[in-house]
């Protein structure tokens, strides 16, 4: 393992005189590789301590291995992770070696207790100690708290505090167990530490979960969010993180059966937290959790434009397309999505915020006249049924469709009537109010839940994720958007309209009992 000092320390002196065998140079040229040296260094000159087996070499398990990964190629990383899986002593490794070979490094951790502090400045010393004199670098100090490094790096370890970190210009954050950390305490520290980081420092926040309020799950669920304003995915968040995650069962010493005892032994309720890592605190969305976890959604098999398409157009099915509109000055988006029935599927949609009002329709006209030129090409007539919500800015989109003429845009534009008192008067559109909006919501639920509407927008799911309780109704949870699901709403409505004429329809959407099924009001379609 090549020779340590002979004075008692067990720290290799700065700036000293060595030699180098031909496998010395090919080690230290690979832990040197900036793209593959982490995972060298690591498994082949990383000691762990055991707390029954001893010294031992870290050998990574998967997730490890792809958590090495997601702190080296990515700025910023939030990791979701179960206790006692590695991740503190996989963390101090990578922190070991970027001080070792990314020269003039600051390093701050910051874990939610002083013992906490110490015990990964403790990993990092031990393995510190036990690398080979020709792989670590030199020190020029060397204390419980701080590590400098011949090479201008430094490791310093402190007691997550509002004022931790103030006043450093970092090169790499880790925080550990940032979800335990007091949440006045954590909210200040991050306020306080982001603009340390904004030279172009690395973070790495790192966490099982506790409250689903604190900063940590705020971070955790802003790096979840991997959407654009133009809906398309990214490989990070709206926040600039990337969301690692691991399981229970990747550590390959754990079973059912392991999970049985440690149920029985800790309680469901800390099981859940500590190993399967759900957040105490939930919000009543309006899908059940259980069946968003089942989905996933696809990529889209086309792209026009911003719209997403993901399946061909079938020339004997009939299609709805509803959209939601908005002023499209970069604050809520528009969104138009289009379901194809009877086999209640979602085959396109489209989402902007800054696409204005009219320009809103022309493009409802262009994914109608898609449809219809999809259909004539096989020679056969399209079924296609459009509308808009009238709401607010909604009447500024109906002006839209009267100035480009409803005659070109293909199909049946469908309205909802208004019934006040004995008289019913009509109003182009689907005006939403509270208790159709109720309504909507019920079906919707209904229809994904028991798989008879096929989603495939991953952008969609992500807005159901956020789609809660508000008093009475379900609308977006703060700092997230619903118009996605709003235009799909839209969408159920026009179905529940429809259903009245088509058997297929209606036995898609008829509900298992049927003394709660209410059957729609008349309807009025104008067509040109």
């Amino acid at each position: 393992m090549g020779s340590k000092n002979l004075d008692g320390q067990l720290v290799k002196k700065a700036h000293a005189t060595q030699k180098f065998t031909e496998q010395d140079l090919l080690d230290l040229a690979a832990c040197s590789d900036p793209v593959n040296g982490p995972h060298y260094f690591l498994e082949h000159f990383f000691f762990i301590q055991h707390p029954t087996k001893g010294k031992l070499l870290y050998e990574p398990f998967e997730y490890q291995k792809r958590l090495i990964d997601s702190y080296h190629q990515n700025r910023f990383n939030v990791n979701l992770l179960p206790r006692q899986t590695g991740k503190t002593t996989t963390a101090a490794g990578y922190l070991l070696w970027f001080a070792m070979f990314v020269p003039d490094s600051t390093i701050l951790i910051a874990a939610h207790k002083y013992t906490g502090a110490q015990e990964i400045m403790n990993r990092i010393r031990y393995a510190y100690e036990l690398c080979p004199d020709h792989i670590r670098a030199g020190a020029t100090s060397y204390n419980k708290q701080s590590i400098e490094f011949e090479n201008g790096s430094r490791i310093v370890a402190q007691t997550t505090t509002e004022t931790t970190g103030r006043g450093m210009s970092l090169s790499l954050l880790y925080a550990d167990e940032f979800a335990f950390v007091p949440p006045n305490v954590a909210s200040e520290f991050w306020t306080s530490i982001s603009p340390t980081l904004a030279t172009g420092g690395k973070a790495i926040i790192t966490s099982t979960p506790n409250s689903d309020e604190d900063q940590f799950a705020t971070i955790w669920k802003e790096a979840n969010y991997k959407f654009d304003e133009y809906g398309e995915e990214q490989n990070v968040g709206r926040n600039g993180f990337f969301p690692f995650r691991a399981f229970w069962h990747e550590h390959p010493d754990r079973d059912e059966e392991w999970a049985a005892t440690e149920r029985s032994r800790i309680g469901e309720e800390r099981f859940k937290r500590e190993h399967d890592c759900e957040f105490l605190v939930y919000d009543e969305t309006l899908i059940s959790s259980m069946k968003m976890a089942e989905m996933v959604g696809d990529e889209p098999s086309m792209r026009m434009g911003q719209c997403r398409w993901y399946k061909k157009i079938n020339p004997m099915s009939t299609y709805i397309v509803s959209l939601d509109p908005s002023l499209g000055t970069g604050g809520d988006p528009s969104a138009i999505q289009i379901v194809e029935i009877p086999s209640f599927e979602q085959v396109g949609e489209w989402q902007h915020n800054l696409t204005i009002v009219q320009a809103q329709v022309r493009i409802l006209r262009d994914i109608c006249n898609y449809i219809n030129d999809e259909c004539a090409a096989k020679g056969v007539q399209s079924s296609i049924y459009y509308s808009i919500e009238n709401n607010s800015v909604g009447e500024a989109a109906l002006v839209a469709l009267e100035e480009i003429g409803e005659e070109s845009v293909p199909g049946l534009f469908l309205s909802e009537p208004i019934k006040k008192g004995h008289v019913r008067r009509f109003r182009k559109g689907f005006n939403t109010t509270h208790s159709s909006k109720i309504n909507a919501c019920a079906k919707l639920k209904y229809l994904i839940e028991s798989d008879r509407l096929h989603i495939h927008s991953k952008a969609f799911i992500s807005e159901l994720k956020t789609f809660i309780a508000k008093g009475m109704s379900f609308e977006a949870k703060v700092g997230h958007h619903d118009d996605l699901v709003s235009s799909m709403l839209l969408a159920i409505r026009m179905i529940l309209v429809l259903q009245e004429w088509d058997p297929a329809i209606y036995d898609r959407m008829r509900e298992e009992r049927d003394d709660e099924f209410l059957m729609p009001m008349p309807i009025y379609i104008s067509q040109h």
